[in-house]
């Protein structure tokens, strides 16, 4: 499975978002990678980024997204993370194949193989559908 964390992700995130889990953690701050409601969130974007890259048949919506990761970097600078912080924590190479396993398992949950492309393009229109933190970022074509 290619790294689910990618091209939406990466220039949006280095645009919008910003958080640290190494130098938070070194101020005494929980880091970010164990901030559920953050690191959770960021684990839907990159589903949803991977989905739309996988699936001819799905498109990101890419002022959602933009205005989601806004948001995420708003409630880490809230928390007290600088902006350098957060652009450790989501460039970090450590984290991202973390955020791949999280992903994997999550789909894996859901009973879906990733290397179905036909399952994983209907899990996606099934998320479109269902209104998910995923769907939402994504429309059908």
């Amino acid at each position: 499975m290619r790294t689910i964390v990618a091209p939406l992700i990466a220039p949006l995130v280095a645009l919008s978002l910003a958080a640290g889990a190494v130098p938070a953690a070194t101020q005494g701050q929980t880091p970010l990678r164990d901030v559920a409601e953050i690191d959770d969130s960021l684990l839907m974007v990159a589903i949803a980024d991977d989905l739309r890259k996988t699936c001819d048949d799905i498109d990101a919506r890419l002022i959602r997204a933009y205005s989601y990761l806004q948001k995420l970097k708003g409630m880490a600078r809230d928390r007290g993370y600088s902006d350098d912080e957060i652009e450790d924590y989501v460039t970090s190479k450590a984290e991202k194949k973390r955020m791949e396993a999280r992903g994997k398992a999550f789909l894996a949950a859901r009973g879906v193989d990733r290397s179905d492309k036909g399952a994983y393009c209907t899990f996606g229109k099934q998320e479109i559908a269902r209104g998910s933190q995923i769907g939402v970022l994504l429309r059908a074509r």
